[in-house]
């Protein structure tokens, strides 16, 4: 079946949902886009301070472990020389 592109879009135009369009003022769109960006802007800090909590967590059971291990080492050297 050949269709022409006019049923095509006229095909479409009535079977397609329908499409909602806003129309706001540029101090609303300005509002809009600053809350946008305070909230990115929240999550960026929000995320920085898991990370840096993420890392010192980290840190604390390296240094805990390499302590540890200097322990270990340090019994095991005096054995080594009987």
């Amino acid at each position: 079946m050949n269709t022409s592109l006019f049923d095509t879009v006229l095909f479409d135009s009535y079977f397609s949902p329908m499409r909602t369009v806003y129309v706001i003022s540029d101090s609303q769109l300005e509002e809009i886009k600053s809350k946008q960006r305070q909230e990115e802007l929240d999550n960026l800090k929000a995320a920085r301070k898991r990370l840096e909590e993420n890392y010192q967590s980290r840190i604390k059971i390296i240094d805990e472990r390499e302590h540890e291990l200097q322990e270990e080492l340090k019994a095991l050297v005096p054995a080594k020389q009987t």
